[in-house]
């Protein structure tokens, strides 16, 4: 099969890939700003879509973890081919679609280092991947960085209560949170596209070094910087609306002073992950700050039975993707028949999952009405200062 085509090939899967990368995480910013009211369904989307945009031309660490550290390439390290990074993207897109499907906020991230991986043993071997690299940047903040935000953002979410605390029957100020979540969620949003843009850069930066079209241990081409912003941003613009549900309703009630805790912490935790380059997870970010929220606020209670399903979910999604990686990379040794039947099988899976989808449909429409319905738990309400009583004297 010619090169160029196969390169032009594993640059599209990419870019499709960073668009369900988009609308998987856009919960990550914007399910406790929709969740308290602070902002409407469609407008935190085309917020977040603008920051995502924005926040994938402001770092290139993370790419460079992907492009040259992960996956060894050039400089007398292993060379993986096009074709397998090809069948990794797929494995990668499968995991994010049935996790999105089920409404489960599971790692983009983890799902593409797994598929890549995974073709990486079939079609290079073991020595193709950089262990160290792996357990240093990608497993030891996987365990860290959900602890360290949930952490966070309890204590965040018990010092705003403590500022705002109620005295003498006097309105506490909380209201204000709720116009906070605006800049706390941006922030989100806009760190979101520093880290998780940056992942298919470095994919893209992969395939163009491995097919000779590029040096080894060069960063990303503007284009693609680029195309991969514009593609994250769509695919934020797009909702996942299910993953917003769960985020911003299933783990707990989120109030607004819970929600700025929550957004500042996984903002604070992901810019500084992506300025020392490790490629985490924002979603596990995300739901460690979410939970460390519910902890912080007195009379709030955790649903740990769905804590548990995100968790395990997270626990498949780097092998799961795996597998369906190396399976996808088994089928590409059979040539150019093999891609083929690659994309067939693929695009088949697409194409179900969202059929399937449509019988279960949540859109912006009916989150903003599951919103309205738990509208009470969030609502803050003025408290009036109670007048001193009468005396009784005459």
């Amino acid at each position: 099969m010619d090169l160029t085509l196969i390169v032009v090939l594993v640059i599209a899967l990419a870019l499709f890939f960073d668009f369900t990368n988009g609308f998987h995480d856009t919960a990550n910013a914007m399910a406790t700003p929709i969740a308290t009211g602070a902002l409407k369904p469609k407008v935190a989307v085309a917020l977040a879509a603008v920051l995502n945009l924005v926040g994938a031309f402001l770092s290139t660490e993370v790419s460079k973890t992907i492009s040259g550290g992960i996956i060894r390439e050039g400089g007398g390290g292993v060379q993986i081919t096009p074709e397998f990074i090809f069948a990794g993207l797929i494995g990668a897109i499968v995991w994010n679609l049935v996790t999105w499907f089920f409404g489960l906020p599971s790692s983009s991230s983890h799902a593409l280092f797994g598929g890549l991986i995974g073709a990486a043993l079939v079609g290079a071997g073991v020595g193709a991947i950089d262990f160290g690299v792996v357990a240093s940047k990608v497993l030891l903040p996987a365990l860290f960085a959900p602890l360290i935000a949930g952490l966070t953002a309890f204590t965040a979410t018990r010092i705003a209560y403590a500022i705002t605390r109620r005295h003498d029957g006097r309105p506490d100020g909380r209201g204000v949170y709720r116009y906070g979540q605006i800049f706390s969620s941006s922030l989100v949003a806009l760190a979101h596209g520093t880290n998780d843009a940056q992942k298919t850069m470095g994919v893209i930066t992969l395939t163009l070094i491995a097919a000779g079209m590029q040096e080894a241990g060069e960063g990303p081409q503007f284009w693609v910087v680029a195309s991969c912003a514009v593609a994250i941003a769509i695919g934020t613009y797009s909702g996942g609306w299910r993953i917003i549900l769960t985020m911003g309703t299933g783990l707990t009630s989120v109030k607004p002073a819970q929600g700025f805790a929550a957004e500042t912490s996984t903002a604070a935790t992901i810019l500084a992950s992506s300025h020392l380059g490790f490629a985490l997870s924002t979603t596990q970010v995300a739901s460690g700050s979410v939970i460390g929220s519910g902890l912080g606020r007195r009379g709030s209670s955790v649903r740990w039975a769905t804590a548990r399903r995100i968790v395990v979910g997270w626990l498949f999604t780097l092998p799961a993707a795996g597998v369906v990686g190396a399976l996808a990379a088994f089928i590409t040794q059979l040539g150019f028949v093999g891609i083929v039947i690659d994309a067939i099988l693929g695009l088949a899976f697409i194409v179900a999952i969202f059929v399937l989808s449509r019988n279960d449909r949540v859109d912006s429409a009916s989150l903003e009405k599951e919103v309205n319905a738990a509208g009470q738990m969030v609502k803050i309400k003025k408290v009036k200062p109670k007048k001193p009583p009468r005396s009784q004297t005459a």
